[in-house]
């Protein structure tokens, strides 16, 4: 599936106007956005998401336009059926491990049932080896454990592609080393497109099939 994706959006503030204008195309499994901080990397895979509106351009994947401005098409979020993990997991700190994975599930104001019992949890909990832990909330994870809960929380309503937010950068480097090697044997199991965002050197080695550099708000050469 392609990711067709022409955006521009310009975010102010007191400190700082930036403008994000991004073109680009990928039919690569594993697509790595790079470059330095404040770029508009997250931006960019917010505005894919649909957790950002441009102000103008066109997002589509495969044959699906999810946001056209000229059209006034812009898919809800959770419609874009894409799984999220956040740079810092955005896990839930008030409901356990299964909890958090089963939320993605649920439908309403109402948060899963502590001791939620679903066949797609069951199945994350195990290959995320998170069993053990799944009644414990996310103040008492290791680094390794929140991660691994917010990507079965994002792979658990089965979605047709991972957006991934510095998915490694809140780790130490040991643990990192190891959760890219993890990451990297699940990706080749699930087979499902991959966009992720960096500015580490070794992210992108690892996972850049396709590859594309941002720096400030815009494709440039590195």
């Amino acid at each position: 599936m392609m990711f067709d994706v022409d955006i521009d959006k310009g975010v102010h503030s007191r400190e700082r106007s930036f403008r994000l204008k991004v073109s680009f195309k990928s039919e690569a499994r594993r697509t790595v956005i790079y470059g330095p901080s404040g770029a508009g990397k997250t931006l960019t895979l917010q505005a894919i998401a649909g957790l950002l509106q441009p102000d103008a351009g066109r997002v589509a994947f495969g044959e699906e336009v999810l946001f056209d401005a000229a059209t006034r098409v812009d898919i809800p979020a959770r419609a874009r059926r894409f799984g999220y993990v956040f740079q810092d997991y955005a896990l839930f700190p008030q409901l356990n491990v299964r909890q958090n994975i089963a939320f993605g599930l649920t439908s309403g104001l109402l948060n899963p049932a502590t001791d939620v019992r679903d066949e797609a949890v069951e199945g994350w909990l195990s290959t995320f080896e998170l069993t053990q832990v799944a009644g414990q909330r996310p103040h008492q994870l290791s680094g390794g454990q929140r991660q691994r809960t917010a990507l079965a929380r994002a792979l658990a309503n089965s979605p047709r592609a991972l957006l991934l937010d510095e998915p490694f950068s809140a780790l130490d480097p040991d643990l990192r080393q190891r959760m890219r090697g993890e990451l990297d044997d699940l990706l080749s199991r699930i087979g499902i497109p991959v966009l992720m965002i960096t500015h580490d050197r070794e992210d992108l080695e690892r996972f850049g099939e396709a590859r594309i550099y941002l720096q400030d708000g815009s494709i440039a050469q590195p």
